[in-house]
């Protein structure tokens, strides 16, 4: 099959990469694929990875459970061993043998088949396009900020960096009647959250007092940033990983008892249902489309500044 085949930090299109087998897992004709900046980072040797890159996307069941045949659905990319003690306690995806979609271990999306365990999937409600169901991983993530932190109408909250994920936290946050601000340096990026009834600012000085703070951009500034935003015994959350160690002040952290959250994968169920409800609809976020075959052009593409979103077809 054709994918776009990373190796030794080179990455190209190939014709003639192996389907899935699945014959324990269920065969997916992949549709549509997100580049997402895990994708672009693992490009730039964020770790070593060898195979298809890619973890957003919806597809079409190929091969499966009877009642998965012919099913669009969208994937949970961590799938879990099932027989660890992070699986015996209901955290597969801390799974310490889990595998990630694209990402570890696994070929990904990015190609015309994918497979995934039949646990991982979940079915596309008619009313959520294929374009918006591509989002389903990174609205997830966002929602899972929920999961962890009691949001409180009227709540203060700073979302540093206006990127495709921050741009979704936005949205997600907003819509629990929390004052949202977002941060960033690009006016393109925040010129995108003109249809929202949101803060937009781009100095330090502008970001303080905040009950909450989101870090979205994964580097040593942003999170400074996020951390000198914040009220004595409020909430960081981190939802990017870092390429190096953070260097930082840890006495404000005690002084202020500041509460710092790690946030990663999320609740693929409420996204679907949060864009099938027509609470959420990220197509906006879309920039560019491009066939599998001049993938290499997305990417190039996806590197533009003020660029959010770029689609693969696979069709």
């Amino acid at each position: 099959m054709r994918g776009l085949w990373l190796e030794s930090g080179r990455l190209g299109l190939r014709d003639d990469i192996p389907e899935p087998a699945g014959d324990r897992e269920v065969r997916v004709r992949v549709t549509k694929a997100g580049i997402c900046s895990t994708d672009t980072a693992l490009v730039n040797g964020l770790y070593p990875f060898t195979g298809v890159i890619g973890h957003e996307f919806v597809g079409v069941v190929e091969n499966g459970l009877h009642d998965l045949n012919g099913k669009r659905v969208v994937g949970d990319i961590n799938a879990a061993c099932g027989n660890c003690k992070f699986c015996q306690d209901g955290m597969e995806k801390h799974c310490e043998k889990r595998t990630v979609l694209g990402i570890v271990g696994r070929d990904g999306a990015f190609a015309e088949y994918l497979s995934l365990p039949a646990k991982n999937l979940y079915t596309v409600p008619d009313s959520v396009t294929d374009d918006a169901a591509v989002f389903t991983e990174p609205l997830a993530a966002a929602l899972e900020i929920l999961e962890q932190i009691d949001m409180r109408s009227g709540d203060q909250v700073l979302v540093i960096g206006p990127g495709k994920l921050g741009q979704l936290i936005a949205r997600v946050l907003h819509a629990t009647g929390a004052s949202v601000t977002v941060m960033g340096r690009s006016p393109e990026k925040l010129a995108r959250l003109a249809d929202l009834d949101v803060r937009k600012i781009s100095s330090d000085s502008e970001a303080t007092g905040f009950d909450i703070a989101v870090e979205c951009t994964g580097n040593q500034e942003g999170f400074a940033t996020a951390l000198t935003a914040l009220k004595p015994k409020g909430t960081l959350v981190l939802k990017s990983t870092y390429p190096g160690a953070l260097t930082f002040d840890a006495t404000p952290v005690v002084v202020d008892e500041i509460r710092i959250v790690g946030s990663r994968c999320g609740p693929f169920d409420k996204a679907l249902k949060a864009m099938a409800d027509g609470g959420i609809d990220p197509t906006g976020l879309i920039d560019a489309r491009y066939a599998l075959a001049d993938g290499l052009a997305a990417f190039e593409h996806h590197a533009r500044a003020g660029v959010l979103k770029v689609m693969l077809e696979m069709s």
